[in-house]
């Protein structure tokens, strides 16, 4: 199991029909948001499919969801993927949160 796809495949199996954010690096959009849904499915490369999703823009102003139902994410756009604590995330007041916005990924020759 030295492939790392392997290994990826095995962590988001666990995770199908769980809430996850994907922070996304797509160079055509936005660096300054992370999209969240629920995990319903996924394949070797990584391609994401969120149903139930939205999409939290960070900045000083506060926190902006929009939501955005079902999601398909391409999996060279995806730069991590992780499992949300749901009952924490729902005590957050996320419009007072304030946050400088998130600076673009930058990577060369697959380091990110």
């Amino acid at each position: 199991m030295d492939d790392p796809g392997v290994r990826l495949s095995l962590l988001l199996y666990d995770a199908v029909g769980t809430v996850a954010t994907v922070a996304n690096k797509d160079i055509q959009l936005t660096p300054e948001f992370a999209i969240q849904g629920t995990l319903k499915g996924f394949d070797q490369i990584t391609n994401v499919i969120l149903s139930g999703s939205s999409e939290r823009v960070f900045g000083d102003e506060g926190v902006e969801e929009v939501p955005l139902g079902l999601y398909i994410i391409r999996g060279h756009n995806v730069a991590a993927i992780g499992q949300v604590d749901t009952e924490t995330d729902e005590t957050i007041d996320w419009p007072r949160v304030k946050a400088q916005p998130l600076r673009a990924i930058k990577g060369g020759a697959g380091v990110y």
